[in-house]
């Protein structure tokens, strides 16, 4: 039961995080524009994502643009898509794997071994997943250390961690620990081969036996 119960919490938790990658993919507030010079108007607030760039203005009015060509875009961030892009899609095969082996369900039929074998496998995509989303995560914001501290970058150009960052942050570290405990639900008869015996092994019977 108490299996079951890892199993349950770890899959709430590994769904938890792919709703949070998948909701940071969607943001467009992966940077936002610094205000560390003494010219820059504080007026007027740019964000660029993933998928747009906005602007927002102290009277609450936003004004997003999507990227017009895929071409023109950074190798940098067509990278962070393609890995945002993954990470979600292997969050949704995980979920359907998931699913099949857990306890709670009857899919994947009534061997429980065999079952606790796809949980496993479920853990180990939301694993995956999570490292994807995390090394994306990493790296951009790795980008946006840099630049910031870049002499040669205009100060206008200057850009800080966006809310969007630390949600796949977030999202990615649920799916690593939802995944790890998925995974750590297989009972120990299930993980590999028969367990040997504890008593004695089996010798040969010797020629005295047979007197």
């Amino acid at each position: 039961m108490a299996n079951a119960g890892l199993q349950l919490l770890g899959f709430g938790l590994a769904v938890a995080g792919w709703l949070a990658m998948l909701v940071a993919t969607a943001l467009p507030q992966w940077q936002m524009s610094s205000y560390a010079g003494d010219s820059i108007i504080t007026a007027v607030a740019m964000y660029k994502g993933l998928w747009m760039s906005c602007v927002s203005q102290s009277t609450g009015q936003i004004q997003c643009k999507v990227y017009d060509s895929l071409l023109s875009l950074s190798g940098a961030l067509q990278a962070t898509r393609a890995l945002m892009v993954v990470a979600a899609v292997l969050g949704v095969l995980g979920i359907a794997v998931s699913t099949m082996g857990m306890k709670c369900t009857r899919c994947g039929g009534d061997d429980k071994v065999q079952k606790a074998r796809i949980a496993v496998a479920g853990g180990v995509i939301f694993i995956v997943a999570g490292l994807a989303a995390l090394v994306t995560c990493s790296w951009y914001g790795h980008q946006i250390v840099s630049d910031f501290y870049n002499p040669t970058v205009p100060v206008n150009l200057k850009y800080e961690f966006g809310s969007a960052i630390f949600v796949g942050w977030a999202g990615s570290a649920l799916a690593l620990l939802g995944g790890s405990l998925l995974a750590c639900s297989c009972p120990a008869g299930a993980r590999g081969g028969a367990p040997y015996p504890r008593g004695k092994a089996a010798r040969p019977p010797s020629s005295r036996e047979y007197v």
